[in-house]
């Protein structure tokens, strides 16, 4: 069985396009920020012909740039939507999350920690395999990734297992979050976040992976 791995990035009208900012909210100094965001979409074809597209829809994020009422703190409240859709049965692992930098360039993505789909992510605690929730510290020129699901189940032996991704059978799989929060602390300067959805494709002969990213955004 071949294993291949292949970080794609959307570009255009896909994961990157020009978000509309509308403040919502009586009082200025408390006004939230809510960014209504592109989302994304990009097709790949497999080693063996199957074609996989991913897309990211109903993405956007609440900010409150200062829920502690001090410069070091920002807190934001994300919402989206993915979905995979294969031209054959096979079946798959979707693993949502967010990169979050400090004075830091993340458009490319890069981030301690993720994303990965990886053989970890089908029974390791998250304590031991990913960071999982949206509560960092972060310094000037930091940057980490985490995972929005933290789905418990039995393991093979019976024992508690803790899983960041969505499994799936046959040609289509989704997942969706709604008012997950992004809480950030320990940032002096300016803030960014990115979603991403990293998916894992399993056919008779082939393994593969993608990553599909959403459009960076202000936290203030």
């Amino acid at each position: 069985m071949n294993v291949r791995k292949t970080m794609a990035r959307a570009a255009g009208i896909g994961a990157v396009a020009t978000a509309a900012l509308g403040l919502f909210s009586t009082g200025a100094a408390n006004a939230d920020t809510f960014v209504p965001l592109p989302g994304g979409s990009i097709t790949e074809t497999m080693d063996d012909g199957t074609v996989v597209t991913i897309s990211m829809t109903g993405e956007s994020a609440n900010i409150n740039p200062s829920m502690g009422a001090t410069p070091l703190h920002r807190n934001a409240w994300v919402s989206g939507s993915a979905q995979v859709h294969l031209s054959a049965d096979a079946g798959g692992k979707i693993v949502p999350g967010y990169v979050v930098g400090c004075q830091v360039n993340i458009s490319g993505g890069g981030a301690n920690g993720g994303p990965s789909v990886g053989a970890n992510y089908d029974g390791s605690s998250p304590s031991a395999a990913a960071n999982v929730g949206g509560n960092l510290t972060l310094g000037p020129g930091q940057s980490k990734a985490f995972y929005l699901l933290d789905q418990e189940m039995a393991d093979d032996y019976g024992n508690e297992g803790h899983y960041v991704r969505n499994k799936f059978a046959g040609n289509q799989g989704s997942v969706s979050w709604s008012d997950e929060t992004i809480n950030l602390s320990g940032c002096a300067g300016y803030a960014q976040a990115r979603s991403f959805v990293a998916v894992q494709i399993e056919t008779a002969n082939v393994i593969t992976s993608y990553t599909l990213w959403g459009q960076p955004f202000s936290l203030g």
